[in-house]
């Protein structure tokens, strides 16, 4: 995630005079026409949108993440914890009686566990289609037989593929939530045990 204003050069508190100064002076040595580095301008000019929009300011601000900014794993890691912060919120239980980022982490553990099941799954479908055709004599002409299987084949590759793409997001989601820790207090604890 680039910081917009590590990009630009001015505290959190900067107000919109101090950012469009601060953009118009790095943006002069920075832009394309005079020789400036054309993936460094961008990164400016994202920054300066970013900072000067008053409502993506504020999601920046309390997220630390912007959509134009964002690596694409982390907004995939994202959508994934956003679930998890939701189901954190609706909890009942009373906050310091359980660990809800220990929670966050078994069931992002349970979808990754899961969905390898699932991989294994659809490849030992795949492997008996590729048999069946392997052993199948085809029709002379018109082989729908075939195309049909081998069409089963492909979906079932995407469908792998697709998996294997989940399990990236939700790796990057348990990723993004190394080094927090959550702190239960000592009764609940005990009555943990107790029961």
């Amino acid at each position: 995630m680039i910081d917009p204003y590590e990009i630009l050069g001015v505290a959190r508190e900067a107000d919109g005079a101090a950012i469009k100064t601060a953009y118009r002076k790095r943006a002069k040595s920075a832009h394309p026409d005079t020789g400036g580095d054309v993936e460094l301008f961008s990164r400016l000019t994202t920054s300066y949108e970013l900072l000067n929009d008053p409502l993506r300011r504020k999601v920046y601000d309390d997220t630390g993440y912007d959509a134009e900014l964002a690596d694409s794993k982390d907004l995939h890691g994202l959508v994934i914890l956003e679930t998890l912060v939701n189901e954190m919120i609706l909890d009942e239980r009373d906050p310091g009686s359980f660990d809800p980022v220990a929670a966050m982490r078994r069931k992002l553990t349970d979808k990754v566990v899961n969905a390898r099941f699932h991989i294994l799954e659809m490849e030992r479908h795949r492997a008996r289609i590729r048999n069946h055709l392997d052993r199948m004599g085809r029709k002379p002409g018109n082989d729908v037989l075939g195309r049909m299987l081998r069409a089963r084949c492909g979906t079932i590759s995407d469908a792998i593929t697709k998996a294997e793409t989940e399990i990236a997001n939700i790796e990057q989601a348990y990723g993004m939530l190394d080094g927090y820790t959550y702190e239960i207090e000592a009764v609940a604890e005990i009555k943990d045990a107790a029961e």
